[in-house]
């Protein structure tokens, strides 16, 4: 079998919203999307937008409600918190705390920590910048050597907290997490994981793994609606100072002071977004029910041929943290020689309706560590992706080497956009452009 022939076989393992969109080309006509953009935000399951639809005409506030719309949004909200549970093995002792995003939840437990945080200087923004009290660890060329840095820090002084990533953001490599629990549990710490890039693409069973608290996000989970979700240890988060002060977190409220709630409610206060709780629960349900040995063959066979093409094309070069890395989720990040990486996302996008993330993905140490402080491009996979979509995006590359970009592409406020912008709804003022995204 040729290496094309096989590359057909392997269709999309989930029907996700916009699979079937039809977007603009800056040149004229249009294609299908195709979308490379999932580790950013990935699309909804179809099962969450089903749950969506059947729930909003019983969308109502929660909790405290004797309306028939507020206690079925009461009680879908509360029992979101047994399907994220279930989803991600949670101990008896462990309490789901809905939060905004994995920055939220991080933030949270940050307020939390009753101690000095041990973190990698290869961490997404988010699971670096809210601890108070950090030591950061350098990592090594390897993931044994830098797992042996760890040790060694945790055993220089008493740590509170191991924070670390599960997989990277930007090179989708995947630290071994239950040792590094045990070497945490060993040393008197607690460990905390960003599942942000892990779980959508990993099972991950906190008690099994041996983890502590867990942050992920619904909108990399196929869920729309911006929820997200803290898991872990009740014992800090029931003694911690409440993440936000107001209704929900109480149980009583005096002129001289309150008496606040255990968690969840002690740091949930306000109105949640009951929507999104629903989608990310919908998400973790359907996501449970899926041959995940399946999925996983699914994205390894679609990296596989993803990287083999990109290695095969001249002046690219892909990105990569440690030597010894066996394990990688569905992300790609990779330069083109003679083009800034948001040239190469504009012209992939205009020119081929393909989308993918430029920049340096909130991870400014990593990028620089790895000799691309200006930032990469970066492509990843998804249960709606195909072989097709990759065979698009190799293709086009291919055609960026042998001859250059067919239109005009300049930077224009720090972003990159066709010049002129043909493609309706779209405008060159800059606006919203980011050196972190």
């Amino acid at each position: 079998m040729t290496a094309a022939s096989a590359t057909a076989c392997i269709a999309p393992f989930a029907h996700v919203s916009g699979c079937d969109v039809q977007v603009p080309l800056v040149q004229g006509g249009t294609c299908t999307y195709a979308n490379f953009d999932y580790a950013a935000s990935a699309p909804a399951l179809a099962t969450v937008t089903e749950r969506i639809a059947e729930l909003l005409p019983y969308y109502a506030s929660v909790h405290r409600g004797a309306g028939y719309a507020s206690r079925v949004s009461t009680a879908s909200y509360e029992d979101s918190r047994e399907s994220v549970a279930r989803f991600v093995g949670a101990d008896t002792d462990q309490v789901v705390v809905f939060t905004r995003n994995t920055t939220d939840s991080l933030n949270l437990l940050a307020g939390a920590v009753p101690g000095d945080v041990v973190v990698l200087d290869i961490e997404h923004h988010a699971n670096l910048l809210p601890w108070k009290n950090s030591r950061v660890v350098v990592a090594a060329d390897s993931i044994a050597e830098t797992v042996q840095r760890i040790a060694e820090e945790l055993n220089r002084a008493p740590a509170a907290l191991l924070a670390v990533t599960g997989a990277s953001n930007v090179t989708g490599e995947v630290l071994p997490i239950s040792e590094l629990a045990a070497l945490a549990h060993s040393c008197g710490a607690r460990i905390l994981v960003d599942g942000a890039q892990l779980v959508p693409h990993r099972s991950v069973d906190l008690t099994a793994d041996g983890i502590d608290y867990l942050a992920f996000s619904g909108h990399k989970l196929y869920a729309p609606f911006g929820a997200g979700v803290l898991v872990g240890r009740r014992d800090w988060l029931d003694t911690a100072e409440p993440y936000l002060a107001g209704g929900g977190a109480v149980r009583e409220v005096t002129l001289d002071g309150a008496e606040w709630a255990c968690a969840p409610a002690r740091h949930e206060a306000g109105t949640p977004n009951v929507l999104g709780v629903a989608a990310l629960a919908a998400a973790c349900d359907t996501l449970g029910g899926f041959d995940t040995e399946a999925a996983a063959r699914h994205e390894e066979e679609l990296c596989r041929l993803l990287v083999d093409g990109l290695s095969g094309i001249e002046g690219v070069e892909i990105l990569k943290l440690w030597d010894d890395s066996q394990d990688c989720v569905g992300i790609v990040t990779f330069t083109v020689d003679g083009y800034e990486p948001g040239e190469v996302a504009s012209y992939l996008s205009a020119e081929h309706g393909i989308g993918v993330r430029d920049g340096r993905f909130c991870a400014h140490p990593l990028l620089a560590r790895v000799g691309r402080p200006g930032g990469a491009v970066r492509a990843s996979l998804g249960l709606g992706s195909s072989s097709a979509d990759v065979d698009r995006l190799l293709a086009a590359l291919r055609t960026l080497v042998a001859q250059g970009p067919a239109w005009t592409h300049a930077k224009t406020g720090g972003v990159w956009s066709p010049a002129p912008e043909t493609r309706p709804g779209l405008a060159q003022s800059g606006e919203g452009a980011s050196q972190c995204i």
